[in-house]
């Protein structure tokens, strides 16, 4: 699932004077510690400082994984996620390390031994 018509909705939202930058740019630090450490940087420009390139986080929620969700640091860890028989969501989060700027990118299923969507996850290889 692609969630760029609410991205864009925020950004017209901003760029019209709706939206204050602390409305949009409103990151949770550890959203913003793992886009630091773990975040797979992309090559897109951040929509709200273009100061930076924005970064993918990629949790999963699921069975067996802890309740506030696991952060996946790696391409390895989403493949083992995927080998597992049950069946996780993935959310892809997309973060400027620079201004706090997050949305929700999309989302996908992985496990049950398949991994629906990793095309624009920022995890593949």
């Amino acid at each position: 699932m692609d969630y760029r018509l609410g991205r864009d909705l925020a950004l017209a939202g901003f760029r019209s004077g709706r939206l204050g930058r602390s409305d949009v740019c409103d990151a949770h630090p550890e959203l913003m510690r793992a886009a630091r450490s773990v975040g797979r940087e992309t090559l897109e420009e951040c929509p709200v400082c273009a100061e930076a390139k924005l970064v993918h986080v990629l949790f999963a929620f699921g069975p067996r994984l802890p309740a506030g969700g696991r952060c996946l640091a790696s391409v390895e860890e989403l493949q083992c996620l995927a080998e597992r028989v049950s069946e996780a969501s993935c959310y892809v989060v997309e973060v400027c390390p620079q201004c706090s700027w997050n949305h929700l990118a999309h989302m996908f299923l992985a496990g049950g031994g398949r991994l629906e969507r990793r095309d624009r996850s920022g995890l593949k290889e």
